[in-house]
């Protein structure tokens, strides 16, 4: 043996990197998402991306393959809250971040698909969990025409003194036995255009007219009478992620269908939104990875000046920032998820989940793209795909101007004022 080589050598890190030893559940758990995600998303995740909106969720389309393959590896709701909050965090943690490495459109419909089935647990209602269950594909249904990221601020801690929220696109009448539902949800909600049930954030009227600040959250079945969708989005990135607008022409729903009522409303918005930020953070560092590993192998491979262009120095000082970013983006989302299984969840740890990852996503895949030089820019390789995919992640789900606007605020300690 070359000891001048081996000393050299770095030693080979796991599949998550620089992660301490896994426990055993949790190692079987990464193995078959990995296997699932290489396997079926890449591949299914590629084909749906060169589509057009309406063949991405025809009957006939490789989606639906990979939906009920998803469904079948039984990694749900159900399966992660019987973890302790410990056990479940690191597993979320590693669920989504190995969905965003095979495809971050389909993670992010999986993901929203959970999401009515989510706060039913998080809420208490075990009842309407078993009535929804994990297989059925669900929707958040928050962003309105109208209103985008300010759907997340209803306290108003991030409007300008001059602003007003305007008239709400999306109304629930809230009566003793009945609420009634008017209106519509955006182009931009998740699945909305194939989704089965939907948890559904809007302005609440309880008798003296729409109210968006003191709003209410209601699980809506997407068959129920007066429920249309509109055409699914053509969009530049994630397309393998139907987005589309939900309309509500007096929508009845029995009043036990309501998870959180006015006087709730704050709470519930920051419990799923502290569940998606932090979540779509694992997601994008799964991007970030995806595009640092094809730029490590391809600059292995891709000769120039008769040698591998990782021995090139500037190749390697970027290949080093793009670890390092990667590193750094899943040990913060990690730490993250892990205190807000916590007690005292708290909505602003979650953000710097999101921004971190997200951003992280973009400045690697662009990284990425610029090892591969012009064969970046083609579709016969997955770089401008990664790097289209990462752009839309900036803004959905709150854009990160917003919640850094938003985080910032939540840091004011008014005892010190």
């Amino acid at each position: 043996m070359n000891s001048s080589v081996s000393a050299t050598k770095a030693p080979r890190l796991g599949p998550l990197g620089a992660e301490p030893p896994l426990f055993d559940t949790a190692i079987m758990f990464q193995e078959s998402l990995h296997r699932y995600a290489e396997e079926v998303m890449r591949p299914i995740g590629v084909a749906l991306d060169r589509m057009t909106p309406e063949q991405v969720v025809a009957t006939d389309s490789p989606y639906w393959e990979a939906r009920r393959k998803f469904v079948e590896l039984g990694f749900g709701v159900e399966l992660l809250l019987s973890f302790e909050p410990a056990e479940r965090a690191k597993m979320m943690s590693i669920l989504f971040e190995e969905l965003g490495w095979g495809d971050s459109g389909l993670a992010i419909s999986f993901g929203a698909g959970m999401l009515p089935m989510y706060m039913c647990a998080a809420l208490g209602r075990t009842d309407l969990l078993a009535r929804y269950p994990d297989a059925m594909l669900g929707c958040w249904g928050i962003t309105e025409p109208d209103h985008g990221s300010d759907s997340l601020d209803p306290n108003r801690k991030i409007f300008h003194p001059e602003g007003q929220y305007g008239r709400p696109n999306c109304v629930a009448q809230i009566f003793d036995d009945e609420i009634v539902i008017n209106g519509q949800k955006s182009a931009w909600v998740s699945n909305g255009t194939i989704a089965k049930v939907c948890v559904l954030y809007c302005a609440a009227d309880t008798g003296s007219g729409p109210d968006a600040q003191r709003g209410c959250v209601v699980i809506v079945p997407l068959e129920a009478k007066g429920v249309s969708r509109g055409k699914p989005l053509d969009k530049l990135g994630q397309r393998a992620l139907n987005q589309g607008e939900v309309f509500f022409d007096n929508v009845r729903i029995p009043k036990d269908h309501l998870l959180a009522g006015p006087d709730d409303f704050l709470n519930a918005v920051e419990i799923i939104h502290t569940a998606a930020n932090g979540l779509m953070g694992a997601v994008f560092t799964g991007v970030a990875r995806a595009a640092y590993e094809l730029a490590l192998d391809y600059a292995h491979e891709r000769k120039q000046g008769g040698v591998p262009i990782i021995r090139h120095q500037s190749v390697a000082h970027r290949l080093f920032h793009m670890f390092r970013k990667v590193e750094a983006s899943r040990a913060l989302t990690h730490r993250a998820i892990h205190y807000n299984f916590g007690d005292t969840p708290a909505l602003h740890v979650a953000m710097t989940s999101k921004i971190t990852g997200t951003q992280t996503s973009f400045e690697v895949s662009s990284e990425a793209l610029q090892i591969f030089g012009g064969n970046g820019l083609t579709r016969e390789y997955p770089i401008e795909k990664l790097l289209r995919d990462a752009r839309a992640s900036l803004i959905e789900d709150g854009c990160n101007e917003i919640l850094a606007i938003k985080g910032g605020y939540l840091l004011i300690d008014p005892d010190r004022l």
